[in-house]
Protein backbone atom coordinates (compact mmCIF):
# COMPACT_ATOMS: atom_id res chain seq x y z
CA UNK A 1 0.00 0.00 0.00
CA UNK A 2 1.58 3.24 -0.65
CA UNK A 3 1.57 6.38 1.13
CA UNK A 4 -1.60 7.86 -1.39
CA UNK A 5 -3.62 5.24 -0.69
CA UNK A 6 -2.90 5.15 3.00
CA UNK A 7 -3.51 8.84 3.42
CA UNK A 8 -7.04 8.79 1.34
CA UNK A 9 -8.26 6.18 3.88
CA UNK A 10 -7.45 8.35 6.73
CA UNK A 11 -9.17 11.13 4.92
CA UNK A 12 -12.08 8.79 4.29
CA UNK A 13 -11.86 7.80 8.18
CA UNK A 14 -12.01 11.18 9.47
CA UNK A 15 -14.79 12.74 7.03
CA UNK A 16 -16.67 9.64 8.77
CA UNK A 17 -15.85 10.47 11.92
CA UNK A 18 -16.91 14.41 11.67
CA UNK A 19 -20.65 13.76 10.44
CA UNK A 20 -21.85 12.20 13.16
CA UNK A 21 -20.17 15.31 14.92
CA UNK A 22 -21.48 17.54 12.09
CA UNK A 23 -25.22 16.36 12.42
CA UNK A 24 -25.07 16.41 15.94
CA UNK A 25 -24.36 20.65 16.13
CA UNK A 26 -27.38 21.00 13.00
CA UNK A 27 -29.56 18.59 15.35
CA UNK A 28 -28.50 20.69 18.56
CA UNK A 29 -28.77 23.92 17.26
CA UNK A 30 -32.75 23.31 15.76
CA UNK A 31 -33.86 21.53 18.78
CA UNK A 32 -32.84 24.79 20.86
CA UNK A 33 -34.47 27.48 18.17
CA UNK A 34 -37.51 25.33 17.96
CA UNK A 35 -37.97 24.89 22.13
CA UNK A 36 -37.14 29.00 22.41
CA UNK A 37 -39.54 29.36 19.56
CA UNK A 38 -42.47 27.70 21.59
CA UNK A 39 -42.13 29.01 25.02
CA UNK A 40 -41.21 32.68 23.21
CA UNK A 41 -44.87 32.07 22.09
CA UNK A 42 -46.40 31.36 25.52
CA UNK A 43 -44.45 34.62 26.57
CA UNK A 44 -46.19 36.32 23.27
CA UNK A 45 -49.64 35.40 24.06
CA UNK A 46 -49.00 36.70 28.09
CA UNK A 47 -48.06 39.87 26.53
CA UNK A 48 -51.19 40.03 24.25
CA UNK A 49 -54.11 38.93 26.48
CA UNK A 50 -52.49 40.07 29.70
CA UNK A 51 -50.52 43.24 29.42
CA UNK A 52 -52.61 44.56 26.52
CA UNK A 53 -49.68 44.61 23.71
CA UNK A 54 -50.31 44.56 20.55
CA UNK A 55 -49.10 42.24 17.74
CA UNK A 56 -48.07 44.72 15.43
CA UNK A 57 -45.79 46.67 17.50
CA UNK A 58 -44.39 43.53 19.18
CA UNK A 59 -43.55 42.71 15.54
CA UNK A 60 -41.80 45.77 14.73
CA UNK A 61 -39.83 45.66 17.74
CA UNK A 62 -38.99 42.23 17.83
CA UNK A 63 -37.97 42.58 13.99
CA UNK A 64 -35.99 46.14 14.26
CA UNK A 65 -33.69 45.23 17.66
CA UNK A 66 -32.84 41.69 17.17
CA UNK A 67 -31.86 42.20 13.34
CA UNK A 68 -29.70 45.21 14.60
CA UNK A 69 -27.90 43.78 17.04
CA UNK A 70 -27.28 40.30 14.71
CA UNK A 71 -25.72 43.02 12.06
CA UNK A 72 -23.49 44.79 14.41
CA UNK A 73 -22.36 41.08 15.20
CA UNK A 74 -21.80 40.16 11.68
CA UNK A 75 -20.32 43.79 11.06
CA UNK A 76 -17.59 43.07 13.87
CA UNK A 77 -16.13 40.06 12.62
CA UNK A 78 -16.38 41.24 8.42
CA UNK A 79 -17.63 45.57 8.35
CA UNK A 80 -17.71 45.20 4.48
CA UNK A 81 -19.10 42.15 3.59
CA UNK A 82 -22.60 43.14 5.02
CA UNK A 83 -23.08 45.11 2.74
CA UNK A 84 -21.49 43.11 -0.18
CA UNK A 85 -25.04 40.99 -0.15
CA UNK A 86 -26.77 44.28 -1.41
CA UNK A 87 -23.99 44.37 -4.50
CA UNK A 88 -26.25 41.45 -7.12
CA UNK A 89 -29.17 41.64 -8.33
CA UNK A 90 -29.97 38.39 -7.84
CA UNK A 91 -28.82 37.90 -4.07
CA UNK A 92 -30.53 41.41 -3.33
CA UNK A 93 -33.87 40.30 -4.84
CA UNK A 94 -33.98 37.03 -2.83
CA UNK A 95 -33.48 38.74 0.75
CA UNK A 96 -35.57 40.93 0.06
CA UNK A 97 -38.93 38.49 -0.75
CA UNK A 98 -37.08 36.57 2.34
CA UNK A 99 -37.56 39.75 3.97
CA UNK A 100 -41.12 39.97 3.32
CA UNK A 101 -42.64 36.95 2.37
CA UNK A 102 -40.41 35.15 5.00
CA UNK A 103 -39.25 36.50 7.99
CA UNK A 104 -42.37 39.45 8.37
CA UNK A 105 -44.68 36.92 6.88
CA UNK A 106 -44.02 34.12 9.41
CA UNK A 107 -43.81 37.06 12.26
CA UNK A 108 -46.75 39.20 12.06
CA UNK A 109 -48.83 35.08 10.99
CA UNK A 110 -47.69 33.74 13.73
CA UNK A 111 -48.24 36.22 16.45
CA UNK A 112 -51.70 37.51 15.07
CA UNK A 113 -53.00 33.70 15.22
CA UNK A 114 -52.07 33.56 19.02
CA UNK A 115 -53.99 37.15 19.80
CA UNK A 116 -56.74 35.35 17.91
CA UNK A 117 -56.59 31.90 20.27
CA UNK A 118 -53.22 31.11 22.24
CA UNK A 119 -49.64 30.00 21.79
CA UNK A 120 -50.59 26.55 21.65
CA UNK A 121 -53.05 26.32 19.16
CA UNK A 122 -51.06 28.82 16.77
CA UNK A 123 -48.09 26.65 17.18
CA UNK A 124 -49.57 23.61 16.01
CA UNK A 125 -51.47 25.10 13.01
CA UNK A 126 -48.10 26.78 11.89
CA UNK A 127 -46.57 22.95 11.87
CA UNK A 128 -48.94 22.28 8.72
CA UNK A 129 -45.49 23.96 6.87
CA UNK A 130 -43.85 20.59 6.17
CA UNK A 131 -46.80 19.20 4.72
CA UNK A 132 -47.17 22.10 2.61
CA UNK A 133 -43.13 21.54 1.75
CA UNK A 134 -43.98 17.97 0.80
CA UNK A 135 -46.74 18.81 -1.24
CA UNK A 136 -44.92 21.50 -3.40
CA UNK A 137 -41.59 19.63 -3.64
CA UNK A 138 -43.75 16.51 -5.10
CA UNK A 139 -45.59 19.36 -7.34
CA UNK A 140 -42.33 20.83 -8.72
CA UNK A 141 -40.94 17.38 -9.47
CA UNK A 142 -44.11 16.31 -11.21
CA UNK A 143 -44.62 13.11 -9.22
CA UNK A 144 -48.17 11.98 -7.18
CA UNK A 145 -47.38 12.30 -3.61
CA UNK A 146 -46.19 8.64 -2.39
CA UNK A 147 -48.35 6.47 0.23
CA UNK A 148 -46.57 8.02 3.18
CA UNK A 149 -47.00 11.79 1.94
CA UNK A 150 -50.47 11.11 1.42
CA UNK A 151 -51.10 9.11 4.84
CA UNK A 152 -49.53 12.63 6.17
CA UNK A 153 -51.78 14.87 4.58
CA UNK A 154 -54.40 13.15 5.82
CA UNK A 155 -53.10 12.98 9.58
CA UNK A 156 -52.48 16.89 8.85
CA UNK A 157 -56.35 17.28 8.07
CA UNK A 158 -57.59 15.29 10.64
CA UNK A 159 -55.36 16.93 13.21
CA UNK A 160 -56.58 20.05 12.06
CA UNK A 161 -60.04 19.32 11.84
CA UNK A 162 -59.97 17.74 15.49
CA UNK A 163 -57.60 21.04 16.74
CA UNK A 164 -59.90 23.63 15.60
CA UNK A 165 -63.71 22.07 16.19
CA UNK A 166 -62.47 19.49 19.30
CA UNK A 167 -64.37 16.72 17.27
CA UNK A 168 -67.33 18.64 16.90
CA UNK A 169 -67.40 19.11 13.04
CA UNK A 170 -70.52 21.95 13.66
CA UNK A 171 -68.51 24.17 15.75
CA UNK A 172 -65.20 26.00 15.89
CA UNK A 173 -62.80 25.96 19.00
CA UNK A 174 -61.10 28.75 17.99
CA UNK A 175 -62.19 31.85 16.01
CA UNK A 176 -62.31 31.42 12.15
CA UNK A 177 -60.05 34.27 11.97
CA UNK A 178 -57.22 32.45 14.41
CA UNK A 179 -57.20 29.50 12.08
CA UNK A 180 -56.94 31.95 9.12
CA UNK A 181 -54.25 33.26 10.57
CA UNK A 182 -52.60 29.72 11.87
CA UNK A 183 -52.79 28.44 8.32
CA UNK A 184 -51.30 31.28 6.79
CA UNK A 185 -48.43 31.28 9.32
CA UNK A 186 -47.64 27.16 7.85
CA UNK A 187 -47.42 29.17 4.12
CA UNK A 188 -45.17 31.32 5.80
CA UNK A 189 -42.99 29.09 7.59
CA UNK A 190 -43.07 26.47 4.11
CA UNK A 191 -41.27 29.62 2.25
CA UNK A 192 -38.99 30.83 5.14
CA UNK A 193 -37.39 27.17 5.26
CA UNK A 194 -37.61 26.73 1.50
CA UNK A 195 -36.87 29.84 -0.24
CA UNK A 196 -33.01 31.22 1.62
CA UNK A 197 -30.91 28.04 1.03
CA UNK A 198 -28.72 29.44 -1.55
CA UNK A 199 -28.28 33.31 0.32
CA UNK A 200 -27.25 31.33 3.66
CA UNK A 201 -24.92 29.01 1.61
CA UNK A 202 -23.39 32.70 0.32
CA UNK A 203 -23.87 34.67 3.26
CA UNK A 204 -23.88 32.64 5.99
CA UNK A 205 -27.05 32.59 9.18
CA UNK A 206 -26.07 35.84 10.80
CA UNK A 207 -25.95 38.50 8.22
CA UNK A 208 -29.44 36.93 6.21
CA UNK A 209 -31.17 36.47 9.45
CA UNK A 210 -30.25 40.51 10.40
CA UNK A 211 -30.96 41.96 7.01
CA UNK A 212 -34.11 39.71 7.10
CA UNK A 213 -35.06 40.93 10.09
CA UNK A 214 -34.03 44.76 9.59
CA UNK A 215 -35.65 44.98 6.37
CA UNK A 216 -38.77 43.20 7.40
CA UNK A 217 -38.85 45.68 10.60
CA UNK A 218 -38.58 48.35 8.59
CA UNK A 219 -40.94 47.88 5.57
CA UNK A 220 -43.34 47.17 8.56
CA UNK A 221 -42.98 50.38 10.36
CA UNK A 222 -44.49 52.28 7.56
CA UNK A 223 -47.40 50.24 7.95
CA UNK A 224 -47.37 50.18 11.65
CA UNK A 225 -44.94 52.58 13.05
CA UNK A 226 -43.25 51.60 16.24
CA UNK A 227 -44.11 54.62 18.34
CA UNK A 228 -47.49 53.84 18.00
CA UNK A 229 -47.41 51.73 21.85
CA UNK A 230 -50.70 50.67 23.60
CA UNK A 231 -50.30 48.47 26.62
CA UNK A 232 -48.85 48.10 30.26
CA UNK A 233 -45.72 48.33 31.20
CA UNK A 234 -44.49 47.23 34.20
CA UNK A 235 -41.04 45.23 34.79
CA UNK A 236 -42.52 42.08 33.83
CA UNK A 237 -43.94 43.08 30.74
CA UNK A 238 -40.52 44.83 29.64
CA UNK A 239 -38.60 41.18 30.60
CA UNK A 240 -41.65 39.69 28.60
CA UNK A 241 -40.12 41.59 25.68
CA UNK A 242 -36.79 41.09 26.20
CA UNK A 243 -36.97 37.82 26.13
CA UNK A 244 -38.67 37.62 23.02
CA UNK A 245 -36.47 39.97 21.57
CA UNK A 246 -33.28 38.10 23.10
CA UNK A 247 -34.55 34.69 22.93
CA UNK A 248 -37.44 34.10 21.19
CA UNK A 249 -36.26 36.20 18.30
CA UNK A 250 -32.39 36.07 18.20
CA UNK A 251 -31.32 33.34 19.16
CA UNK A 252 -33.94 31.46 18.19
CA UNK A 253 -34.13 32.30 14.09
CA UNK A 254 -30.54 32.30 14.51
CA UNK A 255 -30.35 28.60 15.57
CA UNK A 256 -32.90 27.50 12.84
CA UNK A 257 -31.46 28.73 10.19
CA UNK A 258 -28.18 28.04 10.58
CA UNK A 259 -29.05 24.40 11.96
CA UNK A 260 -30.03 24.25 7.63
CA UNK A 261 -26.32 24.13 6.79
CA UNK A 262 -25.69 20.91 8.69
CA UNK A 263 -28.98 18.80 8.13
CA UNK A 264 -31.71 18.62 5.37
CA UNK A 265 -34.97 21.35 5.29
CA UNK A 266 -37.07 17.94 6.12
CA UNK A 267 -35.25 17.17 9.54
CA UNK A 268 -35.25 20.83 10.16
CA UNK A 269 -39.23 20.35 10.13
CA UNK A 270 -38.70 17.21 11.84
CA UNK A 271 -36.45 17.86 14.84
CA UNK A 272 -38.50 21.52 15.12
CA UNK A 273 -41.74 19.65 15.95
CA UNK A 274 -40.52 20.29 19.73
CA UNK A 275 -41.78 23.84 19.15
CA UNK A 276 -45.60 23.37 19.50
CA UNK A 277 -44.98 20.60 22.16
CA UNK A 278 -42.74 23.35 24.37
CA UNK A 279 -45.72 26.17 23.64
CA UNK A 280 -48.38 23.78 25.06
CA UNK A 281 -46.98 22.50 28.13
CA UNK A 282 -46.26 26.15 28.93
CA UNK A 283 -49.34 27.32 27.69
CA UNK A 284 -51.17 24.73 30.01
CA UNK A 285 -48.48 25.59 33.04
CA UNK A 286 -48.26 28.64 33.24
CA UNK A 287 -51.22 30.60 31.56
CA UNK A 288 -53.77 27.64 32.41
CA UNK A 289 -55.14 27.48 28.90
CA UNK A 290 -57.56 24.74 28.60
CA UNK A 291 -56.41 22.14 26.39
CA UNK A 292 -58.45 19.19 26.16
CA UNK A 293 -58.13 15.15 24.55
CA UNK A 294 -59.23 16.22 21.36
CA UNK A 295 -56.97 19.03 21.11
CA UNK A 296 -53.63 16.59 22.17
CA UNK A 297 -54.96 14.02 19.79
CA UNK A 298 -55.07 16.70 16.90
CA UNK A 299 -51.58 18.03 18.16
CA UNK A 300 -50.35 14.17 17.80
CA UNK A 301 -51.42 13.97 14.38
CA UNK A 302 -50.11 16.97 13.50
CA UNK A 303 -46.28 16.29 14.51
CA UNK A 304 -46.64 12.75 13.59
CA UNK A 305 -46.65 14.02 10.13
CA UNK A 306 -43.30 15.11 10.59
CA UNK A 307 -41.95 12.12 11.83
CA UNK A 308 -43.68 10.39 8.64
CA UNK A 309 -42.40 12.43 6.27
CA UNK A 310 -38.88 12.48 7.76
CA UNK A 311 -38.95 8.95 6.76
CA UNK A 312 -37.70 9.53 3.20
CA UNK A 313 -34.39 10.93 4.02
CA UNK A 314 -33.31 7.88 6.66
Amino acid sequence: MNIKETRGKQDVKTEQLALPSVRGKGIALVLTGATLWGISGTVAQYLFQRQGFSPAWLVDIRLLLAGAILLILSGMKNPKRIMDIWKTKHDAGSLVLFSLLGMLAVQYTYFAAIDHSNAAAATVLQYLAPVMIATYLAIRSKKLPTSWQFTAILLALLGTLLLVTKGNIGTLSISGLAVFWGIASAVALAFYTLQPRSLLARWGAVTVTGWGMVVGGLSFSFIHPPWLFQGHISFQSLMAVVFVVIFGTLIAFYCYLESLKYISASETSLLASVEPLSAAFVSVIWLGVPFGFEEWLGTFCIISTIAILAKKTN
